[in-house]
């Protein structure tokens, strides 16, 4: 399974347009999202832009949960989690959470194959004994050159992609 990783939207629209249409060229099977879309309207082009499941958890930037409910409600295949998300892809724990101090314990304690955060906005890709620990930078562009990752099931593997600018 190929999954997608988006963090830290921070409403950039047009930088998630270019994400959405890259995420969708790679036949990702599935997107995890790690926190601060910032306002409800990114959840809603995220949602419209990719049509397989979409596990989110919230980041410190993420404004108005009440909305952000009612328009996960509108699309079947949005799962919000809260602060933390465990799920079990094809035999294999996954941990999602927004911030690298947790996800790093999280990774440390040996009960996920992989664990995945954003908020640092930095990219990086890190082994804790044979926990997979990466955080895919950020779709903003702000602080860096904007960023997701791939993360392949199957091979264990974390790629980070480059969004290209308009």
């Amino acid at each position: 399974m190929r999954v997608a990783v988006l963090s830290d939207i921070h409403d950039n629209i047009w930088n998630l347009e270019r994400a959405l249409e890259q995420v969708n060229s790679r036949q990702a099977d599935r997107l995890f999202f790690l926190g601060d879309f910032c306002a409800p309207f990114t959840l809603a082009q995220l949602a419209q832009g990719f049509n397989g499941p979409i596990d989110v958890v919230f980041g410190n930037n993420d404004g108005d949960p009440f909305l952000l409910s009612r328009i996960a409600g509108k699309h079947s295949h949005v799962t919000l989690h809260g602060q933390f998300a465990e799920l079990e892809l094809e035999g294999l724990s996954v941990a999602l959470n927004h911030y690298p101090d947790i996800s790093q314990r999280l990774a440390e304690s040996g009960a996920y194959r992989a664990v995945f955060s954003g908020h640092d906005h930095k990219r990086y890709v890190e082994h804790r004994g044979e926990t997979l620990w990466a955080n895919p930078g950020e779709v903003m562009g702000r602080f860096g050159s904007p960023s997701f990752g791939m993360y392949d099931t199957g091979r264990g593997s974390f790629e980070h992609v480059d969004i290209p600018n308009s």
